[in-house]
């Protein structure tokens, strides 16, 4: 008995130790070294091939991002469900895309769904599959050949294709930046090729390239399958050995090949530009992979691979001289309404420079309500762009990205995220709590085609002129002849206004606000209006051209962090530090561009803003024809209907009904304090009474959010044209 115990402990301990090695560790025995390598899929001039029923056929990449991020959790916890991934991959493919990419390995779910999905499916969806950088690595002091960077990216290299051929098993937490599980699908009869790295941080790439300069064995690299050619920096021998290792990889154990690319984007692109627009749009390194060549054992071949958007950076406008990027005529980029198309222009010099595939990995445009950046030239922005107009712009860069000579692209993104962030709001919120509601100022949260509504099923008010979803239980201000009605969700605070026989282009209607038991004015000296407290905000509708929500100037958040940009002054000086009762109400703006960013030849020009506090008109019902998703507030009848994003009452995370503490009291600049109570009032400018101002109790929701999706009108604007081609 006792040596049968011995046998089957040491069977169960060599089953655990070989599971653990073959899974975990990926240790392997090729059982087929004579087996041919085959690949489906490979490069032919600017333009692939692939192989179906037997015959090599021309492909272009119609290509979706998706993210690992939904309502109430941090992408970095994949708890995207194996049912919604596969629904969304019919939502793709019907739209008529036939791939999707992700950046990084996700959870097991994410496979399964995948495999559930192509599995006997005659035409299937194709993926491109990324290897991640995590931002600590590439942002910290190491250069690219420290072994936390270099050693790692080789390390994830081999993992993904392990994943991809169903042989692997990561436990939680074993990768930065990637998800868990058990990996038992082989899903690598559809998946296309690899996009190696992230959109590289130019100072890395530089401060990598001089700690290794004029060392050969860092300088050039002859691989089986990749090689350099030429004059070749540190990094871009990296990048060679990393694709050299992970084709041989799979070469070896898998006998099986497909496309590789090194992730770009323009700020490492391989262009030179003057120096006086390399200085101001931060452009400090180049990576040109076509320095990195294919050996006849490499059957698929490489692609060039870019993240390129119409608005930043936009290097061709500041730019007279384009014949260095293959571009002898400038006019030929105009087009008929006068446009010089600048984001055409930058990619035919792209298609150009290169002898290989060239995809667009990343392009789009958001729906938020905010702004960051603007494309002077198309009007393609980052924000401010109504879910409509999302779409045609998406479809404007595509016939773009086709005539320049793309083989490619790939829309950035399926989903709206709301745990994002944006350099020009970042600043005004507390980033540790971004998932857990839905902030209509920054702009990163709504790139995708698929957007999360708060709300189980519906919202729970939508600003269309129908009042039916209010009721009197909403009411919070009550006067003889009118009254203002409220209530609120993950994104929006609503209001519903009520006024006895209301002319509303003539009449004009004050809403005081008071958040912050810290400041505010009893009296607002621009309106001559007199508030029976203390009021932070002044939303004032006059018409629909003429509304806007003003800001006591002590509260104003632009001025507690970007003054000497806007103003050219120190906010924090004694002598410009605006008094606590101040009645001074100003507008609500949003930063651009610091001044020496767009205006060269002055450094100590004042910044670029936008003016967000300006409200606009409109019927923000998705089901309605007229749908305008940027409508703030709608006329009907005696009624008016509002909708303010958090963020410009200056809540910092409504979840937990954090605002900001007052800028100037015991501390320099934004920090929280949580209220449970907003008062509001309401009166007009016939009125010649002091406004009162009543409570309103609140309550947050901590971290339990609700949502459900909604397909924009953009995803059907490309649909149109994607079933087409």
């Amino acid at each position: 008995m006792k040596k049968f115990i011995i046998i089957v402990s040491s069977l169960v301990a060599i089953y655990i130790f070989g599971d653990y090695a073959y899974y975990h560790l990926g240790w392997y025995i090729d059982m087929n070294p004579g087996k041919p390598v085959t690949t489906f899929v490979k490069t032919e001039g600017m333009e692939f091939r692939i192989l179906k029923d037997g015959q090599w056929e021309n492909f272009e990449i119609k290509g979706v991002n998706i993210g690992s991020g939904e309502p109430g959790q941090w992408s970095t916890d994949f708890h995207i469900d194996e049912e919604s991934y596969y629904r969304w991959f019919g939502y793709i493919q019907e739209m008529g895309a036939n791939a999707i990419r992700v950046y990084t390995i996700q959870a097991d779910e994410f496979y399964n769904a995948f495999y559930a999905y192509n599995r006997g499916r005659e035409e299937p969806l194709y993926l491109i599959h990324g290897v991640w950088v995590n931002d600590y690595v590439q942002n910290s002091h190491m250069d690219a050949y420290d072994a936390r960077f270099f050693d790692t990216l080789i390390e994830d290299c081999r993992t993904l294709v392990d994943v991809l051929h169903g042989n692997k098993k990561i436990s939680l937490g074993r990768y930065a930046s990637a998800g868990s599980g058990t990996y038992k699908h082989d899903i690598s009869p559809w998946v296309i090729g690899y996009i190696l790295g992230v959109e590289w941080e130019g100072q890395t790439v530089e401060f990598t390239n001089q700690n290794y300069k004029d060392q050969p064995e860092y300088t050039s690299y002859t691989g089986k399958y990749m090689y350099t050619d030429g004059e070749v920096s540190a990094f871009e021998t990296l990048l060679c050995r990393v694709g050299d290792k992970i084709i041989e990889y799979e070469t070896e154990r898998y006998k099986q090949q497909r496309l590789v690319a090194m992730s770009g984007w323009p700020t490492t692109d391989p262009f030179v530009y003057p120096e006086k627009v390399s200085q101001y749009l931060t452009k400090c390194a180049e990576i040109d992979v076509e320095k990195i060549l294919c050996t006849e054992r490499f059957l698929s071949g490489q692609f060039a691979s870019y993240h390129v958007y119409p608005y930043y950076p936009d290097y061709l406008s500041y730019v007279t001289d384009w014949t260095p990027y293959g571009i002898d005529d400038p006019l030929a980029f105009v087009d008929e309404d006068g446009r010089l198309n600048t984001y055409r222009a930058y990619l035919t010099a792209l298609t150009n420079h290169h002898t290989m595939p060239v995809v667009i990995s990343e392009f789009g445009v958001s729906t938020g309500r905010g702004l960051a950046q603007k494309d002077a030239n198309t009007g393609r922005n980052q924000g401010h762009m109504s879910e409509t107009e999302q779409g045609d712009a998406i479809v404007e860069c595509y016939e773009d990205i086709v005539a320049s000579g793309c083989a490619g692209c790939c829309v950035f993104s399926w989903q709206d995220e709301w745990f994002k962030r944006t350099w020009n709001t970042m600043y005004a919120i507390d980033m540790t709590r971004n998932p857990y509601w839905s902030d209509y100022q920054t702009n990163e949260q709504y790139f995708g085609l698929l957007s999360f509504d708060p709300g189980k099923d519906r919202c729970i008010s939508y600003v269309d002129g129908d009042i039916s979803e209010w009721t009197a239980e909403d009411i919070v201000v009550q006067g003889a002849n009118s009254s203002l009605s409220m209530k609120y969700d993950e994104r929006f605070i609503y209001l519903l206004v009520y006024k006895k026989d209301l002319n509303f282009e003539a009449e004009t209607l004050f809403i005081p606000i008071d958040t912050t038991p810290k400041s505010g004015s009893n009296f607002c000296s621009g309106e001559n209006l007199f508030f029976d407290r203390d009021a932070d905000f002044l939303i004032r509708i006059h018409g629909k051209e003429d509304s806007e929500i003003l800001v006591q100037e002590r509260y104003e958040a632009l001025r507690s962090t970007y003054s000497r940009y806007v103003y050219g002054f120190g906010t924090y000086y004694k002598e410009n530090i605006p008094d606590v009762d101040s009645p001074e109400f100003v507008g609500i703006d949003m930063i651009l561009k610091m001044g020496h960013f767009h205006l060269m030849d002055d450094p100590t020009a004042l910044g670029e803003t936008f003016p967000t506090g300006e409200l606009r008109y409109g019927n923000a019902n998705p089901e309605n024809e007229d749908f305008d998703s940027l409508a703030d507030f709608i006329h009907s009848g005696d009624y008016v209907e509002i909708k303010i994003p958090w963020q410009l009452l200056n809540f910092a995370d409504p979840s937990k009904m954090a605002i900001h503490d007052d800028y100037y009291s015991g501390h320099y600049g934004i920090n929280y304090i949580t209220i449970d109570t907003m008062y509001f009032g309401l009166s007009s400018a016939s009125a010649d009474r002091r406004i009162n101002l009543c409570p309103v109790p609140l309550e947050g929701w901590g971290n339990k959010v609700t949502y459900h999706e909604r397909l924009k009108p953009s995803y059907y604007i490309l649909q149109s044209v994607w079933s087409d081609t």
